[in-house]
């Protein structure tokens, strides 16, 4: 079958869904710019393994390492913008009944699509919480409010005094527990699932689409190469999702 005729058939699934989710990884932000977290390991910071870089234990043991290198990445994914294919996931949203974006993703690119349903299992790299926890967790921090040594390398939490840090998962942390609760619901619930740049590796959200399967929705998948998830899909559409999710919006006439 012609990769016109499966958009033509993504399409129509998607007509007539009452409940689509879609899982969005790397892959989508990547055609905006955004390097990959190995990606960003070049030039002076090739020479770190990802494990001093993204651990609580490195954290405590290098804060300052770790800040500084996230700072670098959010200075090289500030300039990003939303591509076609978040403009594509936008349409959806706003013409099916119901529809959720489940991202592993930590840019704020769905969100500048317009996008509004989102449960982000990784967090956001554009937002700080408390090391200790000191409120609750998360704590969140908004730099811009900080008093005392705005300048520091991470900064000091303002309510009891532990170091500020960046509001992803690192490697070794469990997801957020709301997050990965509302993702395996909607899964679950969903009658079609669109996964769109993931390698389907990363646990537990290559686990997402098994439970959306098990329950009877069809899976579409848009990865210009195979993954991990590719022999479970119903079908498979091997393109930029940039160029691929825009033929599909086109065809339910919500893009043009």
């Amino acid at each position: 079958m012609s990769l016109e005729n499966d958009i033509q058939e993504a399409a129509e699934l998607l007509r007539a869904s009452r409940r689509t989710v879609v899982l969005t990884g790397a892959g989508i932000s990547k055609e905006s710019g955004v390097p990959t977290f190995r990606d960003a390991l070049d030039g002076l910071w090739a020479r770190y393994d990802p494990m001093q870089l993204a651990t609580p234990e490195a954290f405590r043991r290098h804060p300052q390492l770790v800040w500084d290198f996230y700072e670098y990445r959010r200075s090289i994914m500030r300039p990003a913008r939303p591509n076609s294919g978040h403009l594509a996931l936008a349409a959806l949203e706003r013409a099916l009944p119901e529809f959720c974006i489940i991202t592993q993703n930590v840019d704020d690119l769905h969100e500048q699509a317009g996008s509004q349903q989102i449960i982000r299992l990784h967090g956001s790299i554009n937002a700080n919480k408390c090391f200790a926890a000191c409120r609750g967790e998360p704590t969140s921090i908004d730099l811009h409010e900080l008093q005392a040594a705005p300048d520091a390398r991470p900064p000091a939490c303002p309510h009891c005094g532990s170091l500020v840090r960046p509001a992803v998962v690192w490697f070794g942390e469990a997801l957020p527990t709301d997050a990965l609760r509302a993702a395996i619901a909607a899964s679950a619930a969903a009658d079609v699932m669109l996964i769109v740049g993931t390698s389907g590796v990363v646990q537990p959200a290559a686990d997402l689409p098994i439970y959306a399967a098990q329950q009877g929705a069809r899976l579409i998948e848009i990865n210009p190469i195979r993954s991990e998830l590719t022999p479970l899909v119903d079908r498979w559409l091997a393109g930029p999702s940039g160029v691929i999710l825009p033929q599909i919006a086109a065809v339910l006439g919500i893009y043009a």
